[in-house]
């Protein structure tokens, strides 16, 4: 395998898997190429679905409750403002080793430091040191968020306007918009249009010095809202648009703030503005496979292609009308969790075109990047390298299963998630659990939680979510009787793992 490459990263923020999927209706074609060029990594998860947390988790190969960032740093109800001391973060260990390094775009790690406190140089960065996200109380005298307004035709002011969630004294959520175009691109008055020009600089500039390099591209599409110009739109129609298998779902199995969030806010949707919702998220990932492209193409033209690992790949992903929930958060379900990731490396992969079916997480890639660099990796990672998959290898004792850890976004939940091929077990510490059997429902649509004939299967990941989060120093381990609501406490999985 060829030493020391280039690494470029294009993280997109919010972006289902499933819609780089082979055979999905969103056009993507430079994801495509990508693919085709290289390999997909079809079973690969957040440990959060939410930014902070999971670009965490990116940067240093640990869990959140190994690298301190537990929810969004930028608002007074967050439990830590950045990363725990001690913790490092791969770009620091790639600056010592002589890479040279650029961050375009977010960050959303920390307000105490930035990307430059960490290795980076820095351009058109977001979620920056000292960002904030919080409306002040007097703010709030002065009127809501995206007050409604009124209709042309309703001078009252009372009628839902299309595609918009009403929230009286919030403000309404307007979902998705057609903008107009912004040029000959469609997309070229937009702030990721600014990221990408900014990375194109950049990459202008590492490809023509002598250092190996490492450039970090973070637009902030296709988060919500799906805001996209109408070039975009218009290649995608409503009614083409399939409703998720799981839209059906009533919900009535699953824990009440998944109901609560459905019927308060998501079912003033109709389904044919729920299909024109979908149609904007793949317009507006579309949008972002072209910036993409705009990356893709400099890059093979400098001559440094086959000496670069390209990886394209997302945060975290969002629900997009599957159990007729939008955004992410503390619902479990796989459309949050389930994140895109393509690499190619002409030099470094062995035989292109090829799926990897593996269970990755975010906190894979530190380890990655290190051990190609040639840096020793850090004991205790939470994460592993997957140098042994570009080779074309298996390793024997890869994980068999993918864990999260949730503790809520300004509304707290302890909530963990124990996926395997065949059941996933959602601890929720806040309501009942749930247990699905994905062989038999793979869109999660019945709770079998508290089924005689599962309990043996949910009690085997119970115990591998102990065994995860001691390992982690996860914590979920008083035994105070109203914390304590885990079916099986720890005490019995931790003395078989040592027996």
């Amino acid at each position: 395998m060829a030493s020391r490459p280039n690494i470029l990263i294009f993280m997109t923020d919010q972006e289902q898997a499933d819609v780089v999927a082979p055979g999905h209706p969103c056009p993507t074609p430079f994801a495509d190429k990508l693919a085709a060029e290289g390999i997909r990594f079809t079973q690969t998860y957040t440990p959060a679905a939410h930014c902070c947390p999971s670009r965490a988790t990116f940067m240093t190969g640990l869990y959140p409750s190994r690298h301190g960032v537990y929810n969004n740093v930028c608002t007074p109800t967050a439990i830590h403002y950045g990363l725990a001391e001690g913790v490092i973060t791969f770009s620091e260990l790639l600056a010592e080793a002589g890479y040279k390094l650029t961050l375009c775009g977010k960050w959303h790690v920390s307000v105490e430091e930035g990307p430059a406190d960490r290795g980076w140089e820095e351009r058109e960065v977001t979620g920056n040191k000292g960002t904030l996200h919080h409306r002040t109380i007097d703010q709030w005298r002065h009127g809501p968020v995206n007050p409604p307004g009124k209709l042309p035709d309703n001078p009252n002011g009372d009628t839902r306007r299309r595609g918009h969630v009403q929230r009286p004294g919030w403000g309404d959520i307007a979902l998705y918009k057609t903008l107009p175009d912004g040029g000959p691109k469609g997309y070229e008055a937009l702030h990721d249009a600014k990221v990408v020009q900014a990375a194109l600089d950049a990459l202008g500039e590492l490809t023509r010095q002598e250092k190996p390099w490492c450039l970090f591209v973070g637009p902030v599409g296709p988060h919500d809202p799906y805001n996209v110009p109408e070039k975009f739109v218009k290649k995608i129609n409503p009614a083409d648009v399939t409703l998720p298998a799981s839209y059906a779902d009533t919900l009535e199995d699953k824990p009440r703030i998944a109901q609560r969030q459905r019927r308060q806010l998501w079912d003033q949707l109709s389904e044919d503005e729920v299909r024109e919702s979908i149609a904007h998220y793949w317009a507006y990932c579309n949008l972002e496979d072209a910036l993409f492209g705009e990356v893709l193409d400099a890059l093979d033209a400098s001559g440094q292609a086959d000496d670069t690992l390209v990886i394209f790949l997302s945060d975290h992903g969002d629900y997009l009308g599957a159990h007729g929930l939008y955004m992410k958060g503390v619902a479990a379900f796989r459309e949050a969790y389930h994140i895109p990731c393509i690499m190619r490396w002409p030099k470094g992969i062995e035989g292109s075109g090829r799926s990897i079916d593996a269970f990755i997480t975010l906190a894979d890639f530190a380890p990655t990047f290190l051990e190609l660099a040639g840096v020793p990796v850090p004991e205790g990672l939470t994460g592993r390298s997957m140098v042994p998959f570009l080779q074309g290898e298996t390793p024997d004792d890869w994980p068999d299963a993918v864990y999260s850890q949730f503790n809520g976004v300004e509304l707290y939940y302890t909530q963990r998630i124990v996926a395997t091929q065949s059941h996933k077990y959602v601890y929720n510490g806040f309501d009942f659990d749930e247990l699905y059997d994905l062989e038999n429902d793979p869109a999660e649509m019945v709770n079998v939680a508290e089924r005689p004939e599962y309990q043996a299967i949910k009690q085997s990941l119970v115990r591998k979510m102990w065994r995860f989060a001691a390992r982690e120093q996860d914590m979920i381990f008083n035994a105070y009787g109203t914390v304590a609501l885990a079916p099986w406490g720890p005490a019995d999985s931790l003395a078989q793992e040592t027996s």
